[in-house]
């Protein structure tokens, strides 16, 4: 149980790491989406990726803490 936890912690963390680059990427892009005037839907995919990274990272503390209510249990 406690190994699929851990690999469930990997691939969470995996997300948020994913859902930050992303939101990077397209936060970089800014300049040239106001030059192209696609401005609003390059702010509105960099709003997707916060609210996916924050839901991803709480998933891993959600996760993290059932690793540790485990690891107390036994």
């Amino acid at each position: 149980m406690t190994v699929l936890l851990v690999l469930a912690v990997v691939v969470a963390a995996g997300l948020v790491l994913f859902a930050l680059a992303r939101g990077l990427f397209h936060f970089a892009q800014g300049h040239r989406a106001a030059m192209d005037g696609t401005s609003h839907d390059n702010q509105v995919m960099q709003n997707r990726m916060m609210m996916a990274r924050v839901k991803w990272q709480a998933i891993t503390i959600i996760l993290l803490v059932l690793i540790g209510f485990l690891a107390a249990g036994s």
